[in-house]
């Protein structure tokens, strides 16, 4: 069985040709695959090391996982589709919503784990099926409804969680930030938000050095005087050991807040997988289903554990476009470097370690840029917003979500926020759609308009029909 772990050198292993592609299954040296690895773990760590600290989960359980995962990835898709898996940021509010209610970090694991076994059915599906059945359910309008409303449902949590911690440090970081995403070439513009983590981070300790403590709300809430950054777990950790590990447990109010999230990473896949195509110039539309379910037995995985779950990363996918090598090998060197810093603890006290000021800063851009990431959906699809069919459930899904409206459904049961706004987008733009006049039912896009070619024929023995028809992929929920 081939399994895409041998490689052909390509060329002298040491430059590719100009104009040339190191493809999946052809490799550069090792000592410059090993480094090519290494790159893909910085480019990661923005995002990867953030999320989880934003859950409330072990950052280093969560890097060692993100390896596994990627591992897994890898052999699912025969190595024909390179790409690294880390932690989404899509289940930051999620997490944030659970916690709000009185949840702990196994609730939020066991919420996250039924949403990875959502996702590897509907990979299953689409194998089966093709993608049709994505598009008939999830339209353009009603996905780029729900990506946006999670990412605005966070604002609360920066407003009154993270910015009043340090609001001047939060400011500083924003403007940073915002200055290294806009101004920055190449890949370090993929890394801004792990530079902004960094300035953040030294912006604390020198600010602690020269004004003292300061008097503000802690991680807790209270108003005390406080250190902004807190070493002291840090010097306590080990350098070698295991993460914590811990079950998880399922409560159905949780499961309901996170499933939305499926829509997302849906959209996120299928946009990522035609994206890899493209740059390749290999048509991986038959690979759609089997990525889909990779990912979501990746998150199975990982949340089984007490991690968070995982999902294919743009900022990996960027590196590969900027160094036109999209070597499988060197993403199998990222799995092991990422398995080797989630056995040192005292790498992951560092990342826990991040002030509450420094995460308000970059979560105000953070959390508003996968809110706006849903208006690039409708952008791309050419959703109009004019025909009220199209206006009328997004309008209203959106403002539950982003005012976090609940509806009690009985004593012990309500439905809010985030998951009483989808189920608001969804039910309605169909009922709507079942109701409306002839002349409002537009044809609506694809939601990546390269799985066309997928439905067309989903069989891999008869890959060479499939044309990769043009279209750009659904953006992902990742800056």
């Amino acid at each position: 069985m081939d399994l895409g772990v041998r490689w052909t050198l390509h060329g002298d292993g040491r430059t590719p040709a100009p104009g040339a592609v190191v493809r999946p299954d052809e490799r550069l040296t090792w000592p410059r695959t090993v480094g090519l690895g290494a790159q893909h773990v910085v480019a990661m760590f923005g995002a990867s090391f953030v999320a989880p600290v934003l859950m409330g989960l072990d950052p280093n359980l969560a890097i060692m996982m993100s390896g596994v995962a990627t591992v897994i990835f890898l052999l699912a898709t025969r190595g024909r589709v390179p790409s690294y898996l880390g932690c989404s940021l899509s289940f930051v509010g999620v997490a944030a919503v659970i916690r709000a209610q009185g949840g702990t970090s196994a609730t939020v694991t066991g919420a996250v784990f039924v949403v990875g076994v959502a996702l590897f059915a509907v990979g299953l599906a689409v194998q089966r099926f093709g993608a049709r059945i994505i598009h008939a359910v999830m339209p353009p309008v009603v996905t780029g409804a729900v990506v946006m409303l999670i990412g605005f449902n966070l604002a609360p949590v920066t407003a009154s969680t993270y910015w009043p911690q340090d609001q001047w440090t939060a400011l500083l970081v924003m403007l940073f930030t915002g200055l290294a995403v806009v101004c920055l070439r190449g890949f370090w513009s993929r890394v801004a938000i792990f530079l902004g983590l960094v300035f953040g981070y030294v912006l604390s300790w020198a600010g602690d050095r020269v004004f003292g403590r300061i008097h503000s709300a802690d991680a807790s809430g209270k108003v005390t005087d406080h250190w902004r950054l807190d070493l002291s777990g840090v010097a306590h950790a080990d350098w070698i050991g295991l993460p914590s590990f811990h079950g998880p447990s399922f409560q159905w109010s949780a499961v309901l807040v996170a499933l939305p999230v499926v829509i997302a990473l849906v959209a996120e896949n299928a946009g990522h997988v035609k994206a890899v195509g493209e740059m390749t110039g290999d048509p991986l539309d038959d690979k759609l289903g089997t990525a889909i379910s990779a990912d979501g037995l990746g998150s199975m995985l990982s949340t089984a554990l007490g991690g968070p779950p995982n999902t294919t990363y743009s900022e990996n996918i960027g590196v590969m476009a900027a160094t036109r090598v999209y070597s499988t090998a060197a993403y199998w060197a990222a799995a092991g470097f990422a398995l080797l810093f989630g056995l040192c603890p005292k790498f992951g006290a560092v990342v826990a370690a991040v002030p509450g000021g420094v995460l308000g800063g970059i979560t105000v851009i953070l959390y508003g840029m996968i809110g706006l990431l849903g208006a690039q959906i409708w952008l791309s699809a050419g959703v109009d917003l004019r025909n009220p069919l199209n206006l009328v459930p997004a309008a209203a899904g959106v403002v539950i979500g982003v005012g976090n409206v609940t509806m009690k459904i009985s004593d012990n049961f309500s439905l809010s926020g985030i998951a009483l706004g989808t189920l608001v987008v969804i039910t309605g733009y169909h009922a709507l759609r079942a109701f409306a006049p002839a002349h409002l039912k537009t044809q609506q896009p694809l939601l990546d308009e390269g799985t066309s070619s997928y439905d067309a024929d989903n069989n891999d023995t008869d890959r060479d029909t499939h044309t990769g028809s043009g279209g750009g992929g659904a953006p992902h929920t990742r800056p």
